[in-house]
């Protein structure tokens, strides 16, 4: 146990030792700081386990009883797995078209935040890629799916877990017993209620040995969202592809579709000349999901991946925007050597406007975000940056804008809006509509406003709502830019 110590990186034992401090463990000389003051002159000021050296590290991990280093020793074999999977890349002549679409969702930005996982945890199982070339070899797939329902204690339980393989074969379709009281098991969306699980006496734990079998020698899981399916049944798998990450959409560096979404038909999405990716939505509105459904479905879609190919973006004609996404303008073509915090520039006098965090991979520029407090601080954000006013593939107003930076240099980029939909534009604008003017649907499902011809007692209770949603807009505006503060003080401050 304590050979595999020795020989982990600095960056790893540095882990270890933060992780020993969140959960508050203790070896035989105490926590990290009371090590400190024992064994280190410095003392504990520099408490920063990074900053320290290597060998003192080693010392303090290897106080702890071999209990607590097996802990140690799982997040060694991971850190190892992840640096293999990482690294496999530089072997581009061996990479198949399968494990590219792995390697696309690796890269993906999602992919670092949603799949770290605490598989060190109680309960939770690892799989293991084993001899490492001959695991990517393998070309098996499969796709997975699962329900969860709320439980009394405030957590979220599994209660159904689908997987099928790449010929859409039913593999694993079994409900689970979560072994605890359920306060909700949410059966407009799951589709199962109490009665379903009546006599079922199949567990987590059963349901990770048939994972741990299905997923040996280098398989291939498939899911939508597969992060979420991975934290409901606690195992951690390397070798993944995740529909949310391998799609592009133009122009839209965050936008994460739903399943129904990319499976729908061409009147939402276009992948340049196929009309559709699949050509049927998963599930009609105000249906529950079918976990085996969906399970399928995320397989069709990587499936449709390999057959039309990696590079070809979405062009999203009528998706329906959150509203929290309308309070953004896109920023792209942004020459990858200027930093985020110039784009400031962008909106003078505009203290309330703030630059989403992007990562800058090896291309010469690269897309982000404006965030407003409201729609409407957004379209007037737009309005005022000058620029030469075109539109885009899809039909959205954009500018292109020249940009004075700090250094004196100006450099050249779009802004544009989210969504091109004149009603939504003009709704946004007037911030002092009339309250007798609602939003409604027509017949073809396009966005009109009505405006009731005669006093209504629900027009208060409208505007009583509207009021509270900008009040709750504007908390998680603030919540988002303290965020973003703490996130610049943190990478001046940390070493990456």
């Amino acid at each position: 146990m304590g050979k595999a110590i020795d020989r982990a990186s600095k960056e790893v034992l540095a882990e270890m030792v933060r992780l020993t401090q969140r959960q508050g463990l203790k070896g035989a000389a105490g926590g990290w700081k009371d090590f400190l003051q024992c064994h280190d002159k410095k003392g504990s000021g520099l408490s920063d386990p990074i900053r320290r050296s290597r060998e003192l590290l080693v010392d303090f991990l290897q106080t702890f009883t071999k209990e607590q280093q097996k802990v140690f020793n799982k997040i060694i074999r991971r850190n190892n797995d992840h640096n293999a999977m990482k690294q496999f890349k530089d072997f581009a002549h061996l990479e198949s078209p399968k494990q590219r679409l792995v390697r696309l969702t690796m890269e993906h930005p999602k992919y670092t935040k949603e799949f770290c996982f605490p598989f060190y945890d109680e309960g939770w199982v690892t799989t293991h890629l084993g001899e490492f070339f001959e695991a990517m070899k393998s070309e098996t797939m499969l796709a997975i799916d699962c329900e969860m329902a709320l439980c009394e204690d405030g957590t979220e339980a599994v209660v159904k877990v689908c997987v099928v393989d790449q010929d859409l074969q039913v593999k694993l379709d079994q409900l689970v017993n979560p072994m605890k009281p359920v306060a909700d098991y949410r059966t407009n969306i799951t589709g199962i209620d109490s009665k379903d699980l009546e006599g079922v006496t199949c567990s987590l734990a059963d349901i990770q040995k048939s994972l741990k079998k299905l997923l040996s020698h280098g398989t291939i899981l498939v899911g939508h969202s597969l992060y979420n399916d991975l934290r409901a049944v606690k195992v951690d798998h390397l070798r993944v592809i995740d529909t949310v990450c391998i799609f592009k959409f133009v122009d839209l560096p965050n936008f994460s579709p739903s399943l129904n979404t990319l499976c729908k038909d061409s009147s939402v999405i276009q992948l340049h000349d196929l009309q559709v990716v699949l050509g049927f939505p998963v599930r009609n509105d105000g249906e529950p999901h079918n976990c085996l459904n969906d399970a399928q479905a995320a397989m069709k879609l990587v499936l449709a991946k390999l057959e039309h190919g990696y590079e070809d973006l979405i062009v999203t004609t009528d998706v329906e925007m959150p509203r929290c996404d309308s309070a953004k303008l896109l920023l792209h073509n942004i020459p990858v050597e200027i930093p985020a915090q110039e784009l400031h520039l962008l909106f003078p006098g505009d203290d309330d406007v703030t630059i989403e965090s992007a990562t800058k991979q090896r291309v010469e520029s690269y897309t982000t975000c404006a965030v407003f407090r409201s729609p409407v601080q957004a379209d007037k954000a737009f309005d005022k940056v000058n620029g030469n006013l075109t539109k885009d593939s899809a039909g959205r107003l954009q500018k292109s804008v020249s940009l004075k930076l700090g250094s004196g240099k100006t450099t050249q980029l779009y802004v544009r809006k989210m969504t091109n939909d004149p009603d939504v534009s003009k709704m946004l604008r007037d911030e002092n509509a009339e309250p007798l003017q609602q939003q409604a649907i027509d017949g073809n499902g396009s966005k009109r406003l009505k405006t009731c011809s005669y006093p209504c007692d629900h027009v208060k209770e409208i505007e009583k709502l509207r009021e509270d949603l900008r009040r709750r807009e504007e908390e998680i505006f603030n919540l988002q830019k303290a965020l973003a503060q703490v996130k610049s003080i943190c990478d001046r401050e940390l070493p990456c």
